[in-house]
């Protein structure tokens, strides 16, 4: 009977370890990057949800909707090209919102010169866009704003993109 290991076996061993510890360490770096971009895709959605819905909410009850960043932002203007900016009046009628693409980041404004971002550092906006029909009166079309916002999050292999694009109709019946 034999009592232990030649140095080929033990070698052979080492070796067979070696290998399978070198796969095993890929699978898990595999998993850790996955991981980083899924963290990466959920703080992108969660951001960019926050903020759309937020304008969205506003923009239904709001009037007198001015997209572009051309004064007097009182009458009521389309693009039907998009733009970058919008502006209009909230549902208690005195106070003036705007949502404009600052840099990287999407801008609320309030009249009284508050202005406050929407996005969170982290989040890079890489375009923002509204178009806008039936924003004037005296016309057959109820107002409609379609906003379209392009997003990503991180660099590098863990950069997570996103395009989110929505339409708001104003509640309240232009007559």
């Amino acid at each position: 009977m034999k009592k232990g290991f030649t140095l080929i076996e033990l070698m052979t061993a080492v070796s067979v370890f070696a290998v399978v510890l070198i796969i095993s360490m890929g699978s898990i770096l595999g998993i850790f990057d996955a991981n980083r971009k899924s963290r990466a895709l959920k703080t992108v959605m969660s951001n960019i949800n926050l903020a759309v819905e937020s304008m969205s909410k506003e923009m239904r009850f709001g009037t007198a909707y001015h997209c572009g960043s051309n004064p007097p932002y009182a009458t009521p203007q389309n693009c039907p090209a998009g733009e970058n900016y919008l502006h209009f009046m909230s549902s208690d009628g005195v106070t003036e919102i705007s949502y404009y693409l600052n840099g990287q980041a999407i801008n609320k404004a309030v009249s009284g010169g508050i202005i406050v971002p929407l996005t969170a550092p982290e989040l890079v906006v890489d375009s923002l866009t509204f178009y806008t029909l039936g924003a004037g009166t005296g016309n057959t079309l109820q107002p409609k704003i379609l906003m379209k916002v392009k997003v990503h999050a991180g660099t590098g292999k863990s950069r997570t993109d996103l395009t989110l694009q929505t339409l708001v109709s104003q509640r309240l019946p232009d007559l």
